[in-house]
């Protein structure tokens, strides 16, 4: 099998795992990471460092994996979704294009996942959710069916979401918190049962 040439946007340590989920995966051949850092390091976890521009001038044709870090949409195009094998997703669920889907997690039937979502090990998206583009969904977090979750949104380690909720766009879900209300669009909640958050 002729494994696709890609660049994984973006340098932090999530991207030293992605190369072992790659490797897992087998569809695809590392060419190297990407930065758009005014001066970027020669190499990382020993794969060259390129600029966005010297990528797609070098490798035309790569595919691209953009790290939940990586904030440039130029070459959406190209980006292509990374899903290790030992996670379960649906035959009826829609990913969009440059997920990282990590260990273990379940993406259940007609879930759908907007482009650039990122899922750490073990996460958990029901049946009927649907996930906007850019959300973070750290280890353990739950969601029920039906939710809905705004782009850009964070969900802590281990929360839950109740069904038929809502989690706005640019909302941050703490850590263990216990979702049982809608989050409005860039709320802040925490705790059992998850409420707002004030410093």
């Amino acid at each position: 099998m002729t494994k696709k040439d890609i660049f994984i946007l973006g340098l932090d340590i999530h991207g030293k795992e992605c190369i072992d989920i790659i490797e897992r995966n087998g569809s695809y051949r590392l060419v190297g990471f990407v930065s758009d850092a005014p001066e970027p390091p020669v190499d990382f976890a020993g794969y060259p460092v390129l600029t966005p521009d010297e990528a797609v001038r070098c490798c035309p044709s790569a595919g691209l994996i953009p790290l939940h870090v990586w904030k440039d949409d130029r070459h959406i195009d190209r980006w292509v979704s990374l899903i290790d094998p030992s996670a379960f997703v649906a035959s009826s669920a829609k990913i969009g294009r440059g997920c990282i889907i990590y260990p273990h997690c379940y993406i259940g039937a007609n879930a759908e996942l907007g482009d650039g979502v990122f899922m750490l090990s073990g996460a958990v998206v029901n049946h009927d959710c649907a996930i906007g583009g850019r959300a973070v969904l750290t280890s353990r977090a739950t969601l029920a069916g039906g939710v809905r979750i705004g782009a850009s949104a964070y969900l802590g380690q281990g929360c839950n979401i109740r069904q038929n909720l809502s989690v706005g766009e640019h909302a941050f879900v703490g850590m263990g918190a216990v979702v049982v209300k809608d989050v409005p669009d860039g709320a802040t909640v925490t705790g059992n049962p998850a409420k707002p958050y004030h410093k």
